[in-house]
């Protein structure tokens, strides 16, 4: 299966609370539900279709707490996501956790680069990582990653957590679809090259 890491981000960065202002107030972070106000038809329609690539959602622990707990209450027949949010296979990453509540879930213990190595390497489409992005950022860094989305909000919150600030290798990115939704949110898709490629500026002559 290819990894796909899906995450919703602001100019400056922040991925924490995208959804509602009490969706994660760890760290005394108020400033929560920042994507909501720039959501339309486009953005739903395009996070519909990554959906349809599913096999199976990969989620770290705070996520999957904090899905398990919200997803099921969502009984709306009309909601483009529910059933199948609830329907696939979860699988998260954690080494506290003992079992899941959010059906069908296998709990993933140990070095998480080995075990999601040894998931990657079944077959099928898309094994899904949502938020995590602590998880994320552990398999970017590791080279798991095949596929990273971005859904960029225009808003700058100068404060909470941000994607991609861990230790590790840098990652190559290429650019394969982008996309501007009329409510301003920027939607991009890189599939990763592996290590970051560097150069020396000789002149812009180089480039014409």
């Amino acid at each position: 299966m290819k990894i796909t890491l899906t995450e919703f981000v602001t100019l400056d960065g922040v991925s924490q609370g995208p959804g509602s202002p009490d969706e994660d107030t760890s760290d005394g972070f108020t400033r929560g539900g920042w994507l909501v106000p720039h959501i339309d038809g486009t953005f739903v329609r395009r996070a519909s279709d990554w959906l349809d690539l599913a096999d199976g959602l990969l989620l770290g622990r705070r996520t999957y707490e904090a899905f398990a707990r919200d997803w099921p209450k969502i009984t709306d027949p009309a909601d483009p996501f529910a059933g199948r949010m609830n329907a696939l296979p979860k699988y998260v990453v954690s080494n506290t956790l003992t079992e899941g509540t959010w059906n069908p879930t296998t709990v993933l213990t140990g070095d998480p680069v080995r075990t999601v190595a040894a998931l990657k390497s079944r077959p099928g489409r898309e094994l899904q990582i949502h938020g995590s992005a602590r998880l994320g950022d552990t398999l970017l860094s590791a080279g798991l990653v095949d596929t990273l989305r971005l859904v960029i909000a225009p808003t700058v919150l100068r404060t909470g957590r941000r994607l991609l600030t861990g230790d590790g290798d840098a990652s190559g990115l290429r650019l394969t679809h982008h996309e501007a939704t009329p409510n301003g949110l920027l939607l991009l898709e890189y599939q990763t090259t592996g290590q970051a490629p560097q150069a020396e500026y000789a002149g812009v002559t180089a480039f014409v």
